[in-house]
C-alpha cells in the first residue's frame, strides 16, 4: 500500500488492476496495478527502459491494455474513457506534443488550439472571448507575455516547456502528468520550473512527476512510486522512498543522497 490518505475526500483518479499492455512485439506490463489519488502529488521513479513512459501512454489512451477478466484500467472512475471530456480533467505534457507543434506556431495560438484538440487554430476555429481571457492569464502566470507572440520554434528549452504546461491547463485539469519534464533543461530553467511546479501544487492541482532524475523532485511531493522491469518495486513517503538503501535498489548502482531545502541530489555510492 502507497501512503495516500483514504480519507472520503480522496479518490483514485487512475485506477490499473492486473494490467497487461504490449508495444508492437514487446510486453511493457504483465502484471501492473496501481491506483494514484486525487489531492495526492506523486512522482513515479525509475531507470530508463522501466516502463514509466509506457504508464503515460497508458493514462494519455496512446497505448491499451489487453482485455482480460479481472484486469481493468479505469480513469476518474471510468472503463470507456471520452477523451474529449479526460482534457477537461486530465492535462497531460509528454514528448509526443512537442513533435507535433509546427516551429512557426505563435505561443499564444498554440494554447487557444487545445480547446479545440488541436496544435493550430483552423480558419472555423475562433475563440470566445471567455477562452482569449483564459489563456492571456495563463501567460501571465507562467511569465510568458512576451512568448505568446513569438514562434515556438524560437523559443529556449524551458520556455517551450512551460508553454506546453500552460497549454494542459487550458481546461483547468484536476491532474497535470509531467512526462521528464526537466529533460534538456539548463539548470536556471530547471529552477524556474521547478517554482512553477510548486506553486501550482499550492494551487490544488494534483501533481504527477514521471522522471528518471531525483534531482527534479520538488518538495510537496508526497509519495514516490517506483518503476523497474514494468512492475511497481516501490510505493512510499519521499522519507522512506529516497534513501540511499532504497535508490540504490532501484536503480542497480550504489548511490548516495543528499538532502537540503527539501530539494535531494543524488551521488555516486
Amino acid at each position: 500500500m502507497g501512503p495516500h490518505s483514504t480519507s472520503p475526500d480522496h479518490h483514485p483518479w487512475l485506477s490499473l488492476n492486473s494490467v497487461e499492455a504490449w508495444i508492437q512485439d514487446k510486453r511493457v506490463f504483465k502484471d501492473l496495478s496501481l491506483d494514484l489519488w486525487s489531492g495526492e502529488p506523486t512522482v513515479v521513479l525509475g531507470p530508463n527502459g522501466s516502463g514509466k513512459s509506457s504508464l503515460v501512454r497508458l493514462i494519455s489512451r496512446a497505448l491499451y491494455p489487453v482485455v482480460r477478466p479481472g484486469s481493468h484500467l479505469r480513469i476518474f472512475g471510468e472503463e470507456t474513457i471520452n477523451l474529449w471530456e479526460l482534457r477537461r480533467q486530465l492535462g497531460i505534457v509528454n514528448s509526443d506534443l512537442d513533435s507535433r507543434i509546427h516551429p512557426s506556431t505563435q505561443g499564444r495560438e498554440l494554447l487557444l488550439s487545445a480547446f479545440f484538440g488541436a496544435v493550430r487554430l483552423g480558419r472555423e476555429q475562433i475563440p470566445t472571448p471567455l477562452q482569449n481571457q483564459r489563456v492571456e492569464l495563463l501567460l501571465k502566470e507562467m511569465d510568458l507575455d512576451a512568448q505568446g507572440r513569438q514562434p515556438y520554434g524560437s523559443l529556449s528549452d524551458g520556455q517551450k516547456r512551460r508553454l506546453q504546461i500552460a497549454r494542459a491547463l487550458v481546461h483547468e485539469p484536476e491532474v497535470l502528468v509531467l512526462d521528464e519534464p526537466m529533460n534538456t533543461l539548463d539548470l536556471k530553467a530547471r529552477h524556474s520550473l521547478q517554482k512553477t511546479l510548486r506553486k501550482l501544487c499550492r494551487q490544488g492541482i494534483t501533481l504527477v512527476m514521471v522522471t528518471h532524475s531525483i534531482e527534479s523532485i520538488i518538495p510537496e511531493i508526497e509519495r514516490v512510486i517506483g518503476l523497474r522491469d514494468g512492475q511497481v518495486v516501490m510505493d512510499d513517503t519521499p522519507k522512506r522512498a529516497l534513501t540511499n538503501q532504497a535508490l540504490s535498489e532501484l536503480f542497480d548502482t550504489p548511490l548516495q543522497v543528499v538532502e537540503a531545502n527539501g530539494y535531494r541530489q543524488v551521488l555516486p555510492g
